[in-house]
């Protein structure tokens, strides 16, 4: 070897152990959004777990909005501007098309525990984890959320007529159903519902327990629905594949080994603190309760069939949607 090769292995040498550690790195950054509360505590309780089983070698730096938009997270993981995030599936329905599968109304009730087991399996097929890794994106842990129930403005509907003309923020599954009845899918930031409520840019909003917690949408609300059983929202958390390769043996188990511990805090927390808050919260505002009889969820279920259907052959050409469908539907109906 001659001299001036002698003088720059070291060098080199060097650069590549920089190079790897630093692609390696032992500090993640995490992107979700608003503020702390029920539906994040998933991401919480994962941070606190994987800093204290690596006796603080690994962390998981968590911003709220300071990284990214809500809608443009999973663009930050396929670039890799930051290893982790949240996203709503029904944000960008063409960005993830698989998974809104299980944001589909299957008219069923299921405890948070069987959500998350449910999302689990389907994040696990083929045809969805093909799907998400066009983005370089692994799917890591579900966000289980009851089923979506409204909260709106104005005088109480009296029947599935009611819905005609009304202006709802609402996931895709939900509002396939509620168009059939006339009403109208409206997108405002999930930040700016209640200011939407409050001017008349929306006349509803439907959400799982902590959102109306959070937006404080019963605060400009008349009435809310209890039984409306079309489903809810699919928001997963994500790490950059790349990312995630990287992550040295032990680090990688920290990461992958506290997933079950915290949804298990996750479910137990929103459970106990959150749907009962919900509750106590629209009657102290005095909210009409509207609960739809037997023969109106009847109908719904009847309108839930036709939107499954469209949703099949919607993309059917972009991946095998009846496979997925069928897969997913024997889940739910276990």
């Amino acid at each position: 070897m001659n001299k001036t090769a002698s003088r720059l292995l070291p060098a080199i040498l060097i650069g590549v152990f920089i190079t790897s550690e630093t692609y390696a790195a032992t500090e993640w950054n995490v992107s979700l959004w608003g503020k702390r509360r029920a539906f994040t505590e998933n991401v919480e309780k994962l941070a606190e777990l994987v800093e204290a089983k690596t006796k603080g070698e690994f962390k998981l730096n968590i911003s709220y909005g300071g990284l990214s938009k809500s809608r443009e997270n999973l663009d930050g993981i396929s670039i890799g501007a930051f290893e982790m995030a949240q996203f709503c599936s029904f944000y960008h329905t063409a960005k993830n098309p698989s998974i809104t599968v299980t944001e589909l109304p299957f008219s069923r009730t299921l405890s948070l525990t069987r959500v998350a087991e449910i999302y689990t399996e389907v994040f696990k097929h083929p045809i969805v984890k093909k799907d998400l890794a066009r983005w370089n994106a692994t799917l890591l842990m579900p966000t289980p959320l009851p089923q979506y129930n409204i909260v709106s403005k104005g005088d109480a509907i009296q029947g599935l007529g009611g819905f005609k003309g009304l202006r709802v923020r609402g996931p895709g599954g939900i509002m396939g159903v509620l168009g059939k009845l006339g009403a109208v899918k409206t997108g405002v930031p999930f930040s700016e519902v209640r200011q939407s409520m409050d001017s008349g840019v929306i006349d509803a909003a439907s959400f799982a327990p902590h959102a109306h917690l959070a937006t404080k949408s019963y605060k400009v609300g008349k009435w809310y629905t209890t039984n409306l059983n079309l489903g809810s929202a699919n928001c997963p958390v994500v790490v950059n594949t790349d990312a995630l390769n990287s992550l040295k043996p032990a680090h990688r188990e920290a990461l992958l080994g506290s997933v079950d511990e915290a949804l298990a805090f996750y479910v137990k927390n929103y459970e106990e603190n959150t749907t009962g808050k919900y509750q106590k919260a629209v009657v102290d505002e005095g909210l009409t309760k509207v609960t739809f009889t037997q023969a109106q969820t009847t109908e719904l279920n009847k309108l839930s069939e036709s939107v499954r259907a469209e949703w099949i052959k919607k993309y059917a050409g972009k991946f095998d949607s009846q496979a997925l469908f069928d897969f997913t539907t024997e889940l739910f109906e276990k």
